[in-house]
């Protein structure tokens, strides 16, 4: 079945006929017919389930797109753009995703086993006896998987050759054998990530969390491989252990000392922590505690109550605060880096001091990091993100009337639907 038009947008309803009749071709049944679905706009579609094994979908647009526990075994992604796209649990075993660009794409479960994502580039006719690159609105080189999230992914025998997974979440990743020269994992979280046998020379992993990785029998010539450091933050559990107190009595000092505007009990301290290892932080009140420089990497913290408290410098990568409340807080050169942020209470707040004046507290992230962070449907009403980094950000939904984004970095960020009324974007 092959396309037209070029970038044709395609509704659900072909999508839907074009998937029935695969289904048929894979099962031999008369009337089945191939999926060749070429250079075609199937943004925010729904594939989820489909058998599409061996299909080409070669220059085609999935942002958004629902490709989830599909199985694409063979198929061909040949410079598509599969931007901020479901790919969860899919099979994409032998798949072609040469130039592809699949930047904050959920690949969490994913095999990509033996799928090839080296360099790719489209050509096309320009002239007698002469061909060129295609234009596709940008350079189709390098496979870009920059801030997806990739863990427990199989891309074990994966041919990847110069791929970017810069700020991607690889977590427990297998890639065995797989052939990575001259990769880019510049900031990535390869924590507990299996590399065995890999052929790692010349690749960039720069700020890569490489804790627990396994590297046995790989050639690094060339690379760059940060240290496997472990934390030098103490654990709130050794600091408690060390001045003999409990968490709960700390926080019903806190307590007193909010109820009491300062003058009883006192202010909870968590700065230069390491509080990832405190599973159930989030059921704690942790309005106006001051925690610079901790470390909330990859913590649940859904629902967290983190009204006007100091946040800067502290490392929030990869965690999860869904629905959580902070507003009034300040995460001066805070690290979310792919952190959910989906639904977040962020709006400014109305406050009356003891005189009677009224002040309005914003919540802060100047200077912070947050690229690929997913802030949709986020109430973030009058924020400041003086020279955030926003790249390939999620806003979708997103209130951000009244919001400061001077300097912001926004390059790859959707801005779907969001409420941007009264607010500064950057230049």
């Amino acid at each position: 079945m092959t396309d037209s038009a070029p970038h044709t947008p395609m509704t659900q309803s072909q999508l839907d006929d074009v998937i029935q009749k695969h289904t048929m071709f894979m099962e031999g049944r008369r009337g089945g017919m191939r999926a060749i679905v070429k250079f075609r706009d199937m943004s925010n579609l729904d594939f989820r389930r489909a058998n599409m094994a061996g299909g080409d979908f070669t220059g085609s647009s999935f942002q958004n797109a629902n490709l989830s526990a599909g199985i694409f075994i063979g198929a061909s992604f040949y410079a598509c753009d599969l931007r901020n796209a479901n790919l969860e649990r899919a099979n994409f075993s032998r798949a072609d995703f040469r130039g592809a660009y699949v930047a904050g794409a959920n690949l969490v479960g994913a095999d990509l086993a033996k799928a090839d994502l080296r360099e790719g580039q489209m050509m096309e006719k320009q002239g007698v006896g002469r061909i060129g690159p295609m234009d596709m609105g940008r350079s189709v080189q390098k496979t870009v998987f920059a801030g997806a999230r990739m863990t427990e992914t199989n891309m074990s025998g994966a041919r990847a050759a110069s791929a970017d997974f810069s700020d991607a979440d690889l977590t427990g990743i297998i890639i065995r054998d797989a052939d990575l020269r001259g990769a880019n994992f510049e900031g990535s979280n390869l924590t507990n990530a299996d590399l065995t046998g890999c052929d790692l020379r010349k690749a960039n992993m720069t700020a890569a969390l490489v804790q627990g990785t396994i590297m046995n029998h790989t050639e690094t010539a060339g690379a760059k491989i940060p240290p496997k450091m472990e934390s030098v933050q103490q654990t709130l559990d050794q600091s408690l252990q060390s001045q003999g107190q409990t968490l709960p009595a700390l926080l019903a000092a806190h307590t007193i000392w909010i109820r009491s505007a300062g003058r009883e009990g006192k202010q909870l301290n968590l700065s230069g922590m390491d509080l990832s290892a405190i599973a159930d932080l989030a059921k704690y009140p942790l309005t106006a505690i001051r925690a610079t420089d901790s470390n909330f990497r990859g913590m649940e913290l859904t629902g967290v109550h983190m009204q006007y408290g100091t946040f800067s410098q502290s490392d929030f990568r990869d965690a999860h605060i869904v629905k959580g409340d902070i507003r009034g807080s300040k995460f001066h050169h805070a690290n979310f880096t792919r952190a959910d942020l989906t639904q977040i209470q962020g709006d400014s707040i109305t406050v009356t001091k003891q005189d009677g004046q009224k002040r309005v507290q914003r919540v802060d992230f100047t200077q912070a990091q947050m690229k690929f962070v997913n802030l949709s449907q986020a109430k973030l009403r009058d924020a400041l993100f003086l020279g955030t980094d926003l790249s390939g950000a999620m806003l979708r939904g997103a209130d951000l009337r009244g919001a400061d984004l001077t300097g912001a970095i926004l390059s790859g960020a959707d801005m779907t639907d969001a409420l941007l009324d009264g607010a500064t974007l950057p230049e």
